[in-house]
C-alpha cells in the first residue's frame, strides 16, 4: 500500500492528469468548507456502506504560505474495504474547486449505494485502486530529456506537456503510456526539489 503524503501533491500513477484548460469552477466553497465536505461524505459513505472509511489523506501542494501553488491539483487518499482509494482532480483552477469536485464524486458514489448495491459501487471503486508504480525506465529517458540541458522545473513541465500532446489517450496514446509520463515527471521534480 502506498504511504500518501500530505506535501508535496501525490498523484495516482494510474490516473493522467488533466491536460485542458483549468477552469476556476462555479463552486462557492473555501478550502476549509470543501474539506469538511469531503470529510462529511467520506464519514457518511463508511456509514451508508456499513464499512468505515480510515487514513484519510488530502494531499496536494498548498502548505503554510502557500495557498495557490502552480498546481492546484488535490488527490483524496483513504482506505475503504482494506483496500486503498484515491480520487484525485485538477480539472479546476483553484484546490477549492479540486477538493469541492472530489466531494460531488464521493456523493456520487453515496447516489449509487441508495439507488444500487454495494456491488456496483465496489465495481466504481475499482478505477480508483491505488496501484503499485509501474517499473520505469529513468526519467530524463522517458521525457527524452538530454544529459546535458539543465534540469529545472520549466524544463521538466516544457518536456512533459509536448509528450503529453501525443501520449495521452484523448490524443491516440493510452493510459499505460501517461502513467510513465507523469511518473517520470514526478521523478524529476523530486529529484531538483518541486518541495
Amino acid at each position: 500500500m502506498t504511504t500518501a503524503s500530505a506535501f508535496p501533491l501525490q498523484w495516482p500513477d494510474h490516473i493522467p492528469r488533466w491536460s485542458g484548460e483549468r477552469k476556476p469552477g462555479a463552486f462557492k466553497a473555501t478550502l476549509h468548507s470543501a474539506m469538511e465536505n469531503v470529510s462529511t461524505s467520506l464519514r457518511l459513505f463508511g456509514v451508508d456502506s456499513g464499512k468505515p472509511v480510515s487514513a484519510v489523506v488530502y494531499s496536494s501542494n498548498v502548505t503554510l504560505g502557500i495557498n495557490r501553488p502552480r498546481d492546484p491539483g488535490v488527490a483524496v487518499w483513504f482506505t475503504w474495504e482494506g483496500v486503498q482509494i484515491c480520487i484525485p482532480v485538477d480539472r479546476y483552477s483553484t484546490p477549492e474547486a479540486n477538493v469541492q469536485a472530489i466531494h460531488h464524486i464521493l456523493e456520487a458514489r453515496r447516489t449509487e449505494l441508495r439507488h444500487g448495491t454495494l456491488a456496483l459501487v465496489r465495481a466504481t471503486f475499482q478505477g480508483f485502486r491505488a496501484l503499485p508504480s509501474p517499473p520505469s525506465k529513468p526519467w530524463r529517458e522517458i521525457l527524452a530529456f538530454p544529459a546535458d540541458r539543465p534540469a529545472t522545473r520549466d524544463n521538466v513541465e516544457t518536456a512533459y506537456r509536448m509528450l503529453a500532446r501525443e501520449r495521452h489517450p484523448d490524443a491516440g496514446g493510452s493510459d499505460a503510456k501517461m502513467a510513465e509520463l507523469n511518473t517520470a515527471r514526478d521523478a524529476a521534480l523530486k529529484e531538483i526539489g518541486n518541495g
